[in-house]
């Protein structure tokens, strides 16, 4: 299995922009071969989103990343993001 997480901190008021904007993410890679489940998630009580995605493969991940990356590629993140985006590639060890 491979996971892919990122974690996401809203500027004050942009919550639900980038909820959209990661849900969009989600929808462009449902169905994708080698996707197990897709989640947006968020630690209230830190104050961050965070994008799950579960694939039997880095090959698969690699794949289909292109689709959900061009369904937010016009999203204005540098106006909903109140820093970097913090990205995770993880395998099973």
């Amino acid at each position: 299995m491979f996971h892919h997480l990122s974690v996401h901190h809203p500027r004050p008021g942009k919550r639900e922009e980038l909820i959209a904007s990661m849900h969009r993410y989600g929808a462009a890679i449902a169905g994708a071969p080698g996707l197990v489940a897709v989640h947006t998630l968020e630690d209230a009580a830190q104050g961050v989103l965070v994008g799950l995605a579960i694939w039997e493969s880095e090959e698969a991940f690699a794949a289909s990343v292109p689709l959900a990356r061009a369904a937010v590629a016009d999203d204005p993140f540098d106006e909903w993001e109140a820093e970097p985006v913090t990205g995770y590639r993880l395998a099973d060890v």
